[in-house]
């Protein structure tokens, strides 16, 4: 039995690090904006709303990865995930702003395995008391990477490295990780093959889908991950440069510092929801504090505050976002844990894909395509206000499914029979 756990110890620690992997590919094209936009012929705009392709591909395919695990497990289906992450990678500077595109996408849509093939192996090897936790583990793995794609990036970019070769030598990591997954990734027994499967596929979908609990977690998700996404992965380098008149080196530095506090939060909130044996009340922390920190970010003033503190928090809080990913495994049959994540990612990051080209398109009619200032990012960023409050909101119409919510059930009934 140790024996059995241990390894699938390292295949989920080596499917998290596929998460950090294609984390990094995700943020990176927000320290080489210029770079990007120069290449291509674009504007800094147009760079932005390439950068939000990786969503289009992520966001589908989370429901494809789901219901691919379930039905054949993780060994195969995650290498293959990484295979098409790299090739996406390479893509990327084979041409131009085509073929940088359908890279983007592929990267997204390889990307979308990591984390279903990491939720996949806990689930199936370890305690569901657990769970939160290592949810928040392995999304501190991609945070990790999120932060390296700026904060490793950045400075390699600014020192006159190409930004091609960025991408290339990422291309060849991520072979050498597929190759990895496929090697130390235990094959699991697939579920029977049958004729209908697309029927029972659909089956399986439908049963995450119209479950209430399914939809809250989804919408929850969503909302908590957009600043995140969006302002801080996407925008956030030229955000702190416009409004807060910070060079470009600082700037990279403070916005790497949200997925350093999702390093931090992710693992911390997960613990807290597992030790308390409860997820409400932790989302509704995490939610309180991302919007207490969204709210000075926008509207607050430079050198109140510590320099990197706002940040740090950002990302502590944002970690309530994972927190979901648990409710809805514990919201849906056992055997659905893949689809039922799968599902999740699908609306979260749907909400990216779509949300992020209007954020685009608001920024650049506020500015009238010229250069933003601090009013244009307010009025622009002030619905990611509004969606966290409502967040918060929805956490509240959220059923616990906490081990602390299911023993105070159980003991109620025992009361009612005695």
């Amino acid at each position: 039995m140790k024996s059995r756990q241990s390894a699938a110890g390292v295949a989920w620690l080596l499917a998290a690090l596929y998460y950090s992997y294609q984390y990094a590919l995700r943020s990176a094209p927000a320290v080489m904006i210029p770079q990007l936009a120069g290449a291509f012929g674009i504007t800094s705009v147009a760079v932005a709303s390439l950068a939000g392709v990786f969503y289009y591909g992520y966001g589908p395919f989370s429901l494809v990865a789901g219901a691919a695990i379930d039905r054949m497990g993780a060994k195969v289906v995650a290498s293959l995930g990484a295979l098409a992450t790299a090739a996406g990678a390479l893509l990327f500077v084979a041409g131009g702003e085509v073929s940088a595109n359908l890279g983007r996408f592929l990267q997204g849509a390889g990307g979308a395995f990591a984390m279903v093939a990491a939720i996949y192996i806990a689930t199936k090897n370890f305690p569901a008391s657990r769970a939160a936790t290592l949810t928040g583990l392995a999304q501190t793995f991609g945070m990790a990477g999120g932060s390296a794609g700026q904060f490793v990036v950045g400075p390699m970019i600014a020192a006159g490295i190409p930004w091609t070769g960025f991408w290339t030598g990422m291309a060849a990591a991520g072979v050498v990780l597929a190759v990895a997954l496929f090697t130390v990734i235990p094959k699991q027994e697939a579920a029977p093959r049958s004729r209908a499967w697309i029927k029972s596929t659909a089956a399986a979908f439908w049963t995450v889908s119209k479950n209430p609990q399914s939809i809250l977690s989804g919408l929850i998700g969503g909302l908590l991950f957009l600043p995140t996404n969006i302002l801080a992965m996407t925008w956030g380098v030229s955000f702190l440069q416009s409004v807060y008149g910070f060079e470009y080196g600082e700037a990279v530095l403070r916005s790497a510092t949200v997925p350093v506090g999702w390093i931090i939060g992710c693992p911390l909130l997960g613990w807290l929801s597992d030790r308390l044996g409860r997820r409400k009340p932790v989302m509704l922390g995490g939610a309180a504090l991302l919007l207490a920190c969204l709210a000075w970010t926008l509207y607050g003033h430079a050198g109140v505050l510590p320099p990197y503190v706002v940040g740090i928090a950002a990302g502590i809080g944002s970690g309530a976002a994972m927190i979901p990913y648990s409710v809805i495994k514990e919201s849906n049959p056992p055997n659905l844990s893949g689809t039922a994540t799968g599902w999740i990612s699908f609306v979260i990051f749907t909400f990216s894909a779509v949300l992020g080209p209007v954020f685009g398109w608001i920024m650049q009619f506020v500015s009238r395509g010229g250069e933003a200032g601090a009013a244009n990012y307010q009025t622009t960023f002030a619905p990611m206000l509004y969606g966290v409050a409502l967040a918060i909101v929805l956490i509240f119409a959220l059923k616990e499914t906490g081990p602390a919510a299911h023993t105070s059930s159980a003991a109620a009934t025992a009361l009612e029979h005695a």
